[in-house]
């Protein structure tokens, strides 16, 4: 059984995890998921669809840094390689307030239907894209829709990454033993993630607020007990917009007004949790998701 000293630093009670999604300037021109519902020919470069995402560096990043500032929260910056490319600036005002740079692919576009060497170049080509624009390597990857292929530990865990987050099975940290070592999930939360749970179409900031609430009071209640972890997961071009930086500020107000919070970039999450081996969930490689498990529940 754990202590409470030992679900996190401080003997805080509750980890809380922003990812920013840093995807503008790296979707593709044509056929990119936007907010017109009327589809456009294949093949046409689909130009108000390209400036939605371009608000995402032109305002929405920027916007979402201060607010991270204001209220001293750290968090998760998963970036396209191209967008990085197409815009280095962004990448390197990221890091340079804190903020961990993880890897989002060369392009925003799937790689599990990639051969295993060609979805290893796909994501190294990202990594060296943050190198080069930040001088941080990602040890942290996220995948276009949460989708690799059934080769992406082993890919990661030889590309040197320390985790992935590409699992919505838990709501703590767990390790997979992978190859005599140790790499370790951080969770996803679908329904904290502002593109799935409130479209621009159906955007309700009462329900958007309650729903943070919700989701932060349970979980820091469960945290008198066991290691509990809430991640939210933003957009550039999506949470950067005026209305919804305001409900953002309003669920910040109300939670660093609690004791014992941990708001965490995802590589410290991780790294807290292999000094912790015994006290995290091990899976065996090989194991199906959620079960096989070695070590405390």
């Amino acid at each position: 059984m754990m202590t409470d000293a030992d679900f996190w630093p401080n003997g805080a009670r509750l980890a809380v995890s922003f990812s920013l999604m840093f995807e503008a300037g790296g979707q593709p021109l044509s056929g990119a998921e936007g907010i017109i519902p009327e589809p456009i020919a294949p093949g046409t470069i689909d130009l108000p669809t390209n400036a939605y995402f371009a608000y995402g560096y032109y305002e929405g990043i920027p916007r979402l840094l201060d607010l991270f500032d204001k209220y001293r929260v750290k968090m998760s910056s998963f970036m396209v390689g191209q967008a990085v490319d197409a815009n280095p600036d962004i990448a390197r005002e990221i890091v340079r307030r804190g903020h961990e740079a993880a890897a989002h692919g060369r392009v925003w576009a799937n790689s599990y239907q990639l051969s295993r060497e060609e979805e290893k170049r796909f994501i190294a080509d990202s990594v060296e894209s943050i190198a080069r624009a930040t001088g941080q390597t990602a040890i942290g990857w996220n995948a276009y829709w949460m989708r690799s292929s059934v080769h992406i530990l082993e890919t990661l865990q030889e590309l040197g990454f320390l985790y992935q987050i590409d699992e919505p099975s838990r709501d703590e940290p767990f390790i997979t033993r992978l190859n005599s070592r140790d790499f370790v999930t951080v969770p996803y939360t679908f329904h904290m993630n502002d593109i799935v749970a409130f479209p621009e179409a159906g955007w309700n900031a009462a329900a958007y607020e309650q729903a943070l609430r919700d989701e932060f009071d349970q979980l820091y209640d469960e945290g008198s007990v066991r290691r509990r972890m809430m991640v939210i997961s933003l957009h550039d071009r999506v949470s950067g917009h005026p209305a919804r930086v305001r409900s953002l500020e309003r669920f910040l107000s109300y939670v660093t007004g609690k004791p014992d919070v941990w708001f965490a970039r995802k590589d410290d999450i991780a790294r807290y949790v292999l000094e912790r081996r015994n006290t995290t969930p091990v899976l065996e490689r090989g194991s199906p998701y959620g079960s096989g498990l070695a070590g405390p529940c």
